[in-house]
C-alpha cells in the first residue's frame, strides 16, 4: 500500500497508465543491485531513489577522486577522498529517506556475488571493469537474474539487457566471448564525455523500471548511442550455442 504522502510524492509516475498505484507498489517493493558507483552509478541511483525503489544495495571499492568530479555530478569538492558507495548512501538519504540503502564498500567477487543476488530482484552494471562485467554476467545467469549493462567512453554509449529468466536469451559472452575478451577501452584511457554518462544511465534506470513494473523490454539486443550525430543504433544479438556461459 502507498501512503498519501507516496502517492502525493510519485504522482506524476502514477498517473502514467502503465505504471499506476499497481505500479509504483512494485517499485517501492523492488531491491536493486547497483555495481559501480561512478559515472553510469551515479545517475542510475540517482534516478532510482526519486523514483522511490525500496530497497538498493550499492556496491563500489573505490574513493572518490578530482578527477571524478567532471562526471561524477552527485560527488562534490568535499566528497574527495571518501568511498564511493558510502557517499552516494549519504546523498540519496537526503534525496529520499524512504530508499532503504546497503553499502557494500569493496569490489564484488564470487562470494558475494553469490551473497547478494538471492537478494535482489534485478543487478545494474555501471562498472568499467571487464572481469566485474564477466563476473556478473555470470552469477546472474546462475541466480536467474536480470542484468542491465551499460558503459560509455569518449562520446559513445552502449546498453544491454540480459534476462535469464526468458528463454533463449543471449548473455554479455554471447556477444563478447571471455576467450576473446570484449574491448577494455574505458574513460582512464580514452576520455568520457559526462553527458553521455547520463544518457545511458538514464536508459539503465528505464529499463530497470521497466522490468520491475512489467513494461516489456527488449533482450538479445545491444543498443549504441552516438553523442557527435545523436543517433542510437540497435543490433541483434544471437544466443550462441557453443557460449560456456549460458548454453547448458
Amino acid at each position: 500500500m502507498l501512503s498519501q504522502q507516496e502517492q502525493l510524492r510519485y504522482s506524476r509516475q502514477i498517473m502514467l497508465d502503465k505504471i499506476g498505484v499497481d505500479g509504483q507498489s512494485k517499485i517501492k517493493q523492488a531491491s536493486i543491485l547497483v555495481v559501480g558507483i561512478g559515472g553510469l552509478g551515479n545517475p542510475v541511483v540517482s534516478y532510482l531513489s526519486a523514483a522511490g525503489i525500496g530497497k538498493m544495495f550499492l556496491a563500489d571499492g573505490d574513493k572518490i577522486e578530482t578527477s571524478n568530479l567532471q562526471r561524477q555530478v552527485m560527488f562534490e569538492e568535499e566528497d574527495v577522498g571518501a568511498n564511493k558507495a558510502d557517499c552516494m548512501a549519504d546523498k540519496i538519504n537526503q534525496q529520499n529517506s524512504d530508499v532503504d540503502i546497503e553499502i557494500i564498500d569493496e569490489m564484488l567477487g564470487e562470494e558475494l556475488c553469490d551473497y547478494y543476488l538471492p537478494l535482489v530482484d534485478i543487478v545494474i552494471d555501471c562498472t568499467d571493469n571487464i572481469n566485474t562485467r564477466y563476473l556478473l554476467n555470470k552469477y546472474c545467469l546462475s541466480h536467474n537474474t536480470p542484468l542491465v549493462i551499460g558503459a560509455a567512453t569518449g562520446f559513445d554509449g552502449q546498453q544491454m539487457i540480459i534476462d535469464p529468466r526468458e528463454e533463449n536469451t543471449a548473455c554479455y559472452q554471447c556477444l563478447f566471448p571471455e576467450t576473446e575478451r570484449a574491448p577494455q577501452n574505458n574513460c582512464h584511457t580514452i576520455g568520457i564525455l559526462g553527458p553521455i554518462l547520463s544518457i545511458i544511465g538514464g536508459v539503465q534506470a528505464l529499463e530497470a523500471i521497466k522490468l520491475i513494473t512489467g513494461i516489456p523490454v527488449k533482450t538479445n539486443q545491444l543498443n549504441l548511442f552516438d553523442g557527435l550525430s545523436n543517433q542510437w543504433s540497435k543490433f541483434k544479438v544471437s544466443k550462441q550455442e557453443s557460449c560456456p556461459a549460458c548454453s547448458r
